[in-house]
Formats: C-alpha cells, structure tokens, sequence
C-alpha cells in the first residue's frame, strides 16, 4: 500500500455497528486485515493507466449480449418433487401465508 491506510479495530466495530452487526474480537481483527488488503489492491486499481478510456456511465446504455429465447426439456414432475420435504400427490406441500 502506498500510503499505509490504517484500518483500526475502531474503525472496524463502527462500520459493524453501522451494519448492525457484532463481530467477535478475532473477527475483528480478521475484518480489519480484510479491509486494509481490499484499501491496498484499490491502490493497484488507482496505479492503472487509464489514458484514452472512456468512462462507462451506465451498462444498461451499452446493451448486453443476450441469448435467444428457446424451450428447453425441464424436470419431470417425479424429478421436481424427489427431494421435496412435503408432498401431496404431485404438489408441493409449503406452509400457509396468511
């Protein structure tokens, strides 16, 4: 890392706080060795050279590759429901939503 970007423990349990979250101490301190690896390798990205790109605004405005629309052979009903929990018949047993 170019500039040694210090992630403390600190730093660590606000952004769990943050996130609603309670890490252990181990944790802790394996989330602050994350972060400060993930700080370094957005150095690498910085160090990159970047001339003559264009920025990319938006994927949806450069439309992606898609695949033709064809049916495919699916599962058998004995298939689908082979590893059901519940079954009735040929149906699906899921609890009620009220």
């Amino acid at each position: 890392m170019s500039d040694q970007k210090a992630v403390s423990r600190e730093d660590v349990l606000k952004m769990a706080g943050l996130s609603r979250l309670q890490p252990t101490g181990e944790e802790r301190e394996l989330f602050a060795r994350q972060f400060r690896d993930i700080l370094g390798y957005m150095d690498i990205l910085a160090a990159v050279d970047t001339e003559g790109v264009e920025p990319l605004y938006s994927v949806a405005l450069h439309g992606g590759i898609l695949r033709d629309d064809a049916a495919a052979a699916g599962l058998s009903r004995e298939e689908a429901l082979a590893n059901a929990p519940l079954r009735n018949g040929e149906c699906f047993v899921v609890p009620r939503i009220v």
